[in-house]
């Protein structure tokens, strides 16, 4: 896996983030099972529960272009802040072994799996 190359991909879409209030910019990069990235960043507004998160427009991208399977999701802040919870949620739907690299403005990043951030996470298992 290309980590330096899906990292490149969410720096790109960072730059792209609508985050007056917060200034909090987001980029993210998911790559599919398929091979197809898609990328996502976030989107603030000044109701702010009408905002969405970097990790959420890439996974709903994926989702409304068909894809179900994801390998590796990168997620780039300034200084390489991990998921939100409930964005940690989302990708779970997609499974736990999802790995997750988190990366800074510079370009340095830690890997983690999906299961590892969200530990007993609520499962569609649960609803029967």
């Amino acid at each position: 896996m290309d980590y330096e190359n899906l990292i490149a991909e969410a720096m790109e879409a960072r730059e792209k983030a609508h985050a007056p209030y917060s200034r909090f910019a987001v980029g993210a990069a998911l790559l599919a099972k398929s091979g197809r990235i898609y990328t996502g960043c976030n989107v603030e507004n000044a109701s702010y529960g009408l905002s969405i998160c970097a990790e959420r427009v890439a996974v709903f991208k994926a989702v409304s272009e068909g894809e179900r399977d994801f390998e590796v999701i990168a997620v780039v802040t300034e200084k390489g802040v991990p998921p939100c919870g409930a964005c940690r949620q989302v990708l779970m739907e997609f499974g736990e072994d999802i790995q997750v690299i988190v990366a800074n403005g510079a370009g340095e990043y830690r890997v983690f799996a999906l299961q590892e951030l969200l530990p007993k996470a609520f499962r569609s298992k649960h609803l029967g």
